[in-house]
């Protein structure tokens, strides 16, 4: 019995390690046939992998040619002269200045798909001198990856935007692929500044320590009311010859400048008249008086809504208390806000702070009871700053050496007839803009233009604040702000 029962376990056990075997096989088999068809996989994906990422890349350099489109648009200095096409589309306009629509507000750029406006093609040499060959940029890096086949821009595909830009490029290997890329560009609306300083009301009152504080070199002077200066000789005569520099007055040895033009609402008084000349002694050809109402000192309107609407979305926004601290947009009732040399102190040179829109005490539109006063007691500002109050101008250094050029002598709109110039001491860089007035307790440098709603005044003899204009600011150029932008939600590729 004990050797049946020991011959039936030792079936039994063969049995089992059979079951085990065969398993283990079948498991083998499996893993083989797993592995055979993970390396069927791994050979068909490596060209799909190749495809996609030349596909990123074609789609890459197309979107980055657009870009290279948009800074057409915003440096002139690099607008290749075979679509100069472009910046003719902004035409100029007495009321507002330049833009690129029409007064019905109508896109300067009306082509098609089919007939756009501007069209670049790679076939061309001297267009593929332009898409492929730049000095210095983007295509300067990726130029071993693809080619830029072809630039169009014409007309907005939606109401209210500037126009349409489409982009075809190509990357470079065995199998190239070719993707088009398009855009809608929209444009700021922001009126240009085209004069050195404008004045809503008098410069300077005739009586003695009374003379206008203020001198400007390469633009215009524009006063509502009257002027009064001390002498006939601080009047800056016009002339062709004058040097083009970064003097001060007080270096040169005749006040000339090759630009100035004064354009006064009212009368020019001389404090000091040469003798036996009295109070209204004759004056050079470029000071014009009387000009206020016919036929009308022409002063640039900057809109209190669509200038707190640019700077919301573009740029800064404080609110000003009656303390002087500045508050920026979403701070509590109990933020204690901080002082404007802690929030508009430029470092350096080239350290913008683009549009900066301080408003007034209750955040309303400006009254005569909710103007606060900004004290700028820095060393350098640099942006567009547009206080809808008072400004006292306190420098408290020296300020910055500042690369400037000087406008176009007249007649001529080429960059190349611009004189470049270093300007030393200067406080401010930009444009500075008060709905109040301005008041300069300190010799303050500046280089752009001064914008004032009431008057610019001195507390004291020999306080006074001298400005180069910035002849960028007549184009509408700011410095900090984009000419066009992308629109939200029109990029698309085209396959």
């Amino acid at each position: 019995m004990e050797m049946e029962e020991r011959t039936a376990l030792e079936r039994i056990n063969q049995c089992e390690k059979g079951h085990v075997l065969l398993a283990a096989l079948m498991l083998i088999v499996l893993l083989g046939i797993a592995g055979m068809t993970s390396l069927f996989l791994a050979s068909q994906d490596g060209p799909g992998v190749s495809a996609m990422r030349e596909d990123s890349v074609a789609q890459q350099l197309a979107d980055g040619a657009a870009d290279m489109v948009m800074s057409w648009f915003h440096d002139p200095s690099s607008t290749p002269t075979a679509i100069a096409g472009l910046l003719a589309k902004r035409q100029g306009d007495l009321a507002s200045g330049p833009s690129f629509f029409d007064a019905t507000g109508r896109s300067q750029f009306i082509g098609t798909i089919d007939r756009p406006d501007i069209f670049l093609r790679a076939s061309n040499p001297a267009d593929d001198q332009v898409l492929n060959q730049p000095p210095s940029g983007l295509f300067t890096s990726l130029r071993g990856l693809g080619r830029i086949l072809a630039v169009k821009v014409y007309g907005p595909l939606q109401p209210g935007l500037l126009s349409t830009v489409e982009v075809t490029a190509a990357t470079i290997g065995p199998r190239p692929i070719t993707r088009t890329v398009q855009l809608q560009l929209g444009a700021l609306s922001i009126p240009a500044v085209r004069a050195a300083v404008q004045a809503g009301q008098s410069l300077g009152i005739p009586q003695s320590g009374g003379a206008s504080p203020v001198l400007v070199h390469w633009g215009d002077q524009r006063v509502l009311g009257d002027l009064a200066v001390q002498r006939v000789e601080d009047l800056v005569l016009k002339s062709s010859s004058a040097p083009v520099t970064g003097q001060s007055y007080d270096q040169m040895l005749s006040v000339q400048d090759r630009w100035t033009e004064y354009w006064i609402g009212g009368m020019v008084s001389v404090i000091a008249p040469p003798p036996g000349q009295g109070a209204n002694p004759p004056l050079a050809d470029n000071v014009h008086l009387q000009q206020y109402p016919t036929p009308g000192v022409r002063l640039d309107q900057w809109d209190y809504d669509s200038l707190k609407k640019l700077a919301l979305r573009w740029g800064t926004y404080y609110r000003l208390d009656r303390m002087g601290q500045l508050h920026p947009q979403g701070a509590s009732d109990s933020d204690q806000g901080v002082t404007p040399a802690a929030a508009l102190e430029s470092q350096a040179v080239g350290a913008s702070h683009g549009l900066v829109f301080i408003d007034t005490v209750d955040g309303q539109r400006p009254q005569a009871d909710n103007l606060g006063t900004l004290l700028l007691d820095t060393d350098y500002v640099e942006g567009l700053l547009v206080v809808q109050g008072h400004v006292v101008l306190r420098p408290r250094a020296s300020g910055k050496s500042v690369p400037a050029l000087s406008p176009s002598p007249p007649g001529a709109q080429s960059l190349g007839t611009r004189v470049p110039v270093q300007l030393s001491g200067i406080h401010f860089n930009g444009l500075l803009y008060a709905v109040g007035a301005i008041r300069i307790e300190r010799s303050a440098r500046l280089y752009g233009a001064v914008m004032a709603g009431q008057s610019v005044t001195t507390i004291g003899t020999g306080d006074v604040i001298e400005i180069w204009y910035n002849a960028d600011l007549a184009q509408g150029l700011f410095r900090g702000l984009p000419v066009v932008y992308r629109a939200p939600g029109t990029w698309m590729a085209k396959y």
